[in-house]
């Protein structure tokens, strides 16, 4: 990809936990020469010891976060500087107010925000980290994944994305409505993320 389409473009990687440290950490050396803009979870989180040894054999940027509830699950990946951006959620850390004291501990280590925004968050969390992003001073980037027209047409919203960028919108409060009526007209239908197999068919957490 970079040498079909340079070094403008962000190249960004999902390893989805997946990696044992040290796989990790040669995974990041090896992708070193392609400059990523971050590397993203790439060892469970709960093993945030294992952060060091990616860390101490790679200079590419490490990202995670998207599942933490607390400035306690990040302090020390901040503190040791042993990633550069963290992913925290609107929804998941406690909300606005929480999530703004791990940005604050964050910029002192220049350590950016990137908050999580698949499609499993609603455009009500959605609408809340573009209200966040605009109030620190480290963002970094918001991931955006656009939701289904008819998810749209439930939360009518006041954001928008163009040409890369996103903006709240003027509308009172995060400006997202929601169309109960509507809601009730799609009952709740239970999903599940795909199943992860190893290459020699043994079952793997996401």
């Amino acid at each position: 990809m970079r040498s079909e389409l340079g070094s403008e473009l962000h190249l960004l990687h999902d390893v989805h936990h997946r990696l044992t440290p040290i796989e990790a950490a040669r995974l990041g050396r090896s992708l070193e020469p392609y400059h990523l803009f971050w590397l993203e979870d790439p060892t469970p989180a709960e093993n945030q010891e294992g952060f060091r040894v990616i860390r101490q054999h790679t200079t590419t940027p490490l990202a995670v976060g998207e599942v933490f509830n607390s400035i306690h699950d990040c302090r020390d990946l901040i503190e040791e500087h042993l990633i550069d951006y963290i992913r925290a959620t609107v929804v998941h850390a406690g909300g606005l107010t929480h999530l703004r004291k791990i940005a604050s501990l964050a910029e002192l280590y220049q350590v950016r925000t990137g908050c999580h925004g698949a499609t499993d968050l609603s455009p009500v969390c959605m609408a809340a980290a573009l209200h966040f992003d605009l109030s620190v001073h480290n963002f970094g980037i918001q991931e955006y994944m656009p939701h289904t027209a008819e998810t749209d047409r439930v939360f009518p919203h006041a954001y928008t994305f163009a040409a890369g960028s996103m903006h709240p919108g003027d509308a009172p409060g995060l400006g997202v409505d929601i169309d109960e009526a509507l809601a009730a007209s799609f009952p709740y239908q239970r999903a599940y993320l795909p199943i992860a197999r190893r290459t020699d068919g043994t079952m793997h957490d996401w």
